[in-house]
């Protein structure tokens, strides 16, 4: 395990939450965080990989619906979540093992994978502006192997991307599985996607098309 330790700043050090949260919001299912009527939880697979997932996500992505990489922690069985930067800026493990590589877009993409494969992939969950902030800031990143991805966004999606190839982070973790180990889990992330892309749709908050 590595320990989460970060430059000092005024505001202190950042924390890490283990545990996945309840949304406070009335009508919203605590799992999946969408409203009940239109809850994701049957269209969410259970999928096993060889390569491990890990997930940092920014704190201020814990309730909102439109976070996909919640969506691929409920799916990917044995992958681990931790949300980073928080109000109580507690410092405490960070569950990412010897030999992981992040996925970032940093350098050229890779068009196959690295030899030896990874065992493990850790993805930042955050705007895009605060995944750059993550990167330079979370002291176990650095030095860490980049899995730059070429990628291309859906042709919906429940947010607004700055580049095309700005993907969100379950768009990312199919795309990183893909190339690393193939299968089918890649295929199944996708779908969850785009049912939540279609659920999102029916709430009225609408569906962001795919601009580039």
């Amino acid at each position: 395990m590595s320990r989460f330790l970060a430059e000092p700043e005024r505001r202190g050090s950042y924390p890490t939450v283990t545990s996945p949260a309840v949304d406070p919001q009335a009508g919203r299912c605590g799992r999946c965080l969408f409203r009940e009527e239109h809850c994701l939880c049957a269209s969410i697979p259970r999928l096993v990989t060889h390569t491990r997932v890990v997930i940092l996500r920014h704190h201020s992505e814990r309730y909102r619906s439109s976070n996909s990489g919640r969506l691929a922690h409920l799916a990917l069985d044995g992958s681990a979540m931790r949300d980073l930067f928080g109000p109580d800026r507690a410092a405490v493990d960070l569950p990412i093992n010897p030999g992981a590589w992040l996925v970032f877009p940093e350098g050229e993409p890779w068009t196959a994978p690295p030899a030896p494969r990874p065992r493990e992939l850790v993805f930042l969950d955050a705007t895009w502006q605060q995944a750059r902030r993550m990167r330079q800031r979370v002291a176990a990143l650095r030095g860490m192997p980049i899995l730059a991805l070429a990628t291309t966004g859906g042709a919906a999606r429940m947010r607004r991307a700055p580049r095309p190839e700005q993907v969100s982070t379950i768009e990312a973790i199919a795309a990183a599985l893909r190339l690393v180990e193939g299968g089918s889990a890649p295929a199944a992330l996708e779908q969850l996607f785009a049912v939540a892309v279609e659920r999102m749709g029916r709430t009225g908050r609408g569906i962001v098309p795919r601009t580039g």
